[in-house]
């Protein structure tokens, strides 16, 4: 880990941050927005949503800028986006406003979760990859923590009409760094060979710490020659596609993002007041972390596709568990212990495993579009869900959370029979057995 490698993923790992921070941010401002626009439960749900459907959007159109101007660049303008949407919403003074800035915010997270990963992937050595890849997802539930310790610091300074405003606003600190951030590090060296400006990177291969860098451009040769078209095609791609589509989509029907965009009103529904249900947020972003980062110091060892398998058993029964509270109206005390549970599962498996192995399983010339398949796919089931969430939740408390349990269970079904294992594979040899 030399200075040049050490800083391309801080970058990519900073724009992780900003995608949970934003995301997350959120679930301490829907009363207040509530209260201030008049809105009912459909209208909440709009407001959540829309920054999603911005995210769906970025996630899609991020894949084609990224192929044919680098990460790097792309990141760049992703990061002012960060920061116009953060004082946006700051400034915001009325619904539309918000929205249109949400919307902005939104396009800005489904970009990164596209690009970011993908410019770690291809800057990481292969023994080493699932924990820097995953640097990525260590950040986004860091951004998350933030966010809820964010919000609970802005609450405490009984702001009034303001305080949805300022903890939007706070976002655009952290975009301030990552644009600085971003002028320190080199373009990926996979991306240069690419557009056949090989001389730059071979110069970039050794500030990367590599060893052998003649050698690693005659395997990245080998594959150009085998590759027949840079396009993302179903005839040639159609099982990475697949895969992709798969993981994304689980990952959403867990629940895992409706539940952190509602936390605070699905405590407030077992009874938790305000105050304790911030403090009660917080808890569960600290355990998000905390599995996270154990899940890091395992996953090129254990593996992607074991994590996925553990997860998806831990995640069955902490949902039944939290679906079996709402539906018998009792033992609200165990709530937050069952979510404790849940996010814990989860950020150990699904968490730490869906942006590393999006990234892995795509051919070098198609990666970036790859990744934006799976990522649009992410996006939009979360902007569906998380639309839906409180008029599901409005008409029986339980059901979600028992259709999100079933959901994990046939996860556990779909990856034991379909999901390859890539850890300790290069880019290349993953490539080619797809």
């Amino acid at each position: 880990m030399n200075a040049t490698l050490f800083r391309g993923v801080l970058v990519g790992a900073l724009a992780g941050l900003l995608f949970g921070f934003d995301t997350a941010v959120i679930a301490g401002t829907t009363e207040g927005i509530r209260v201030a626009f008049g809105l009912d439960a459909t209208g909440v749900g709009v407001t959540v949503s829309s920054a999603l459907w911005g995210t769906l959007a970025g996630a899609l159109l991020a894949g084609i800028p990224g192929d044919r101007y680098g990460a790097r660049a792309s990141l760049s303008v992703i990061a002012l986006l960060y920061l116009v949407s953060g004082i946006g919403c700051l400034l915001a003074v009325n619904w539309p406003m918000l929205l249109i800035m949400r919307v902005l915010a939104g396009f800005a997270v489904g970009a990164s979760s596209v690009l970011a990963p993908v410019y770690i992937a291809e800057i990481a050595p292969a023994e080493r990859r699932g924990m820097m890849v995953g640097a990525f997802q260590l950040n986004v539930v860091l951004g998350i923590l933030v966010a809820y310790l964010s919000n609970y610091f802005v609450s405490g300074l009984h702001l009034g009409a303001l305080d949805w405003h300022v903890k939007f606003g706070v976002t655009a600190l952290p975009a301030v760094l990552l644009l600085v951030m971003m002028r320190t590090i080199p373009d990926s060296p996979r991306w240069l060979f690419a557009k056949g400006r090989e001389a730059e990177a071979a110069a970039v291969l050794g500030k990367l710490g590599n060893a052998d860098v003649a050698g690693e451009m005659a395997v990245w040769r080998r594959a150009e020659e085998q590759s027949h078209a840079p396009r993302l095609s179903w005839k040639r791609h159609h099982r990475p596609m697949l895969l992709a589509i798969a993981i994304a989509a689980f990952n959403q029907l867990s629940g895992i993002n409706a539940i952190l965009y509602y936390l605070n009103d699905i405590f407030a529904a077992a009874g938790f007041t305000g105050v304790s249900a911030d403090r009660q947020a917080i808890v569960i972003g600290a355990c998000n972390l905390l599995f996270t980062g154990l899940a890091l110091t395992v996953i090129d060892r254990i593996g992607r596709k074991t994590l996925l398998l553990i997860g998806s058993v831990g995640l069955t029964a902490a949902l039944a568990g939290v679906a079996t509270i709402f539906g018998s109206d009792t033992h609200q005390g165990w709530l937050l212990y069952l979510l404790i549970g849940f996010i814990a599962f989860f950020a150990f498996s699904q968490g730490a495993v869906i942006w590393v192995y999006i990234s892995e399983i795509f051919p070098t010339d198609v990666r970036a579009r790859g990744q934006s398949l799976g990522s649009s796919v992410h996006w939009f089931m979360d902007a569906v869900i998380a639309f839906g969430f409180p008029l599901a939740a409005a008409h029986a408390r339980a059901l979600p959370f028992w259709l999100f349990g079933a959901m994990m269970a046939l996860q556990f079904v779909v990856v034991l029979a379909f999901f390859p294992e890539t850890k300790r594979r290069s880019l290349e040899a993953i490539g080619e057995a797809m």
